[in-house]
């Protein structure tokens, strides 16, 4: 019997083509700069799934970051869903709530494919198993797209409930697809779901920011059923498996971009799969995602050069090509020297790529009248020097007081 390969999958999510945030235009292309960079990364992934020699790959849903995309923006993912069709790699395209109407029966912003029949792709739209002829055998991939509450809607019994009670149906609703898809699935041959929506258990990144449409949460023991062999899952942009050590995996692929400093020390990456009936491996690969740095300096000791602190603190940091802002503090008395202009022209002369600005974060000294801080910590003897030395008093004439008080001190210490 001839040895049975895996079927090489690579899964990835949450492109959110659109983002613009601290970007601007870029003169040769009329598109903000950061869209750029989405764009970019997933050029990025059809590459590598054309390097790697993927068999299948598995987009989990949220292809932009509008309902309503712009051409151009779907120009640039059509192009890149072409080049996996034409080289014979077929491509699921499930559906998210950034991609998904918010009237039932209207098109989604992927639903074009589906329309002109393009070879190899597949939208996943509703709750359906797909069986698919890879080149190295066949698959079935189950698709669970957004959870849409406006298909409830159209249902008599729903017109009468209240917002709680129909994301209970919703969540029970979707449940039930699930288990209907799994009976559906064949034993004999390696099974994925792809689903689109937030299990139980799972860390929320910066997607809650963006979050287009309510929230439904699914619980794992819904995913985490034998007929699966991995779960391919999106809306979640932190990286995540949510089944480790136990069968199947159940991973978020994370999103491929940063969107804000939220994820500035979240991996970025895609999911690569050897799906096996039984004994499916995975692995997590990094993509070059635009670093996001934050300067941190705190430059309340550095009296009348407070600009010199936030400087070397420039000089620790690697920011060639990246996001980056700065989070200075200052007190209140430092503020007038401080040079901005100064901080934003070494940052740009770093080599960022983008600068977002400086937060300011400014410290009120808090004094006692006789400008002295932390008055509690200092004994009678030294807070009556204090109190000469605020009022002026000459420093032959303090000595002479200073020796008269401590005169009086003793004087009623020996007495006691």
């Amino acid at each position: 019997m001839p040895e049975t390969l895996p079927i090489r999958l690579l899964h990835f999510a949450d492109l959110h083509i659109g983002m613009e945030n601290f970007g601007q235009i870029d003169p040769d292309t009329g598109v903000n700069q950061r869209v750029l960079d989405f764009i970019q990364r997933l050029r990025d992934i059809v590459d590598t799934a054309l390097d790697r020699e993927a068999d299948l790959v598995i987009f989990a849903g949220d292809a932009f970051k509008t309902r309503d995309p712009n051409p151009t923006y779907q120009r640039e993912l059509a192009r890149q869903v072409m080049r996996l069709a034409r080289a014979g790699v077929p491509i699921v395209l499930l559906v998210g709530n950034h991609d998904i109407p918010i009237i039932a029966n209207r098109a989604s912003s992927v639903d074009i494919f589906r329309t002109l029949e393009v070879p190899n792709v597949i939208v996943g739209r509703k709750e359906e198993l797909h069986r698919i002829q890879t080149r190295r055998g066949v698959i079935q991939v189950g698709t669970a797209p957004w959870p849409q509450r406006a298909r409830l809607l159209q249902m008599d019994e729903s017109r009468t409930l209240n917002a709680e009670q129909l994301d209970q149906l919703l969540a029970a609703t979707v449940l039930d697809e699930l288990q209907h898809l799994a009976r559906q699935v064949d034993p004999g041959l390696p099974a994925v779901l792809a689903g689109h929506f937030t299990v139980s258990g799972a860390r929320f990144g910066s997607e809650r920011s963006v979050m287009i449409g309510q929230d439904v949460v699914i619980n794992l023991s819904a995913l985490n059923l034998p007929a699966w062999d991995y779960v391919a899952l999106g809306h979640i942009h932190k990286h995540q498996e949510l089944n480790a050590g136990n069968y199947p995996p159940v991973v978020y692929s994370g999103s491929l971009e940063r969107i804000d400093f939220g994820e500035e020390h979240e991996p970025k990456g895609f999911c690569w799969v050897n799906v096996l009936r039984g004994e499916t491996t995975w692995e997590f690969v990094s993509v070059p995602a635009r670093r996001f740095v934050t300067i941190d300096a705190d430059a309340t000791r550095d009296g009348d050069t407070p600009t010199e602190a936030v400087l070397r603190a420039i000089e620790r940091h690697d920011v060639r090509n990246a996001v980056v802002r700065a989070r200075v503090t200052l007190l209140q008395a430092q503020d007038a020297a401080f040079r901005p202009r100064d901080i934003e022209r070494a940052i740009r002369e770093r080599g960022a790529r983008f600068f977002v600005g400086i937060q300011k974060q400014i410290q009120r000294e808090i004094r006692s009248r006789i400008g002295v801080r932390n008055a509690e910590s200092l004994t009678p003897t030294e807070l009556l020097e204090r109190y000469f030395i605020s009022k002026g008093t000459p420093q032959d004439r303090i000595e002479s007081l200073m020796e008269l008080a401590g005169r009086i001190v003793r004087n009623n210490e020996s007495r006691q």
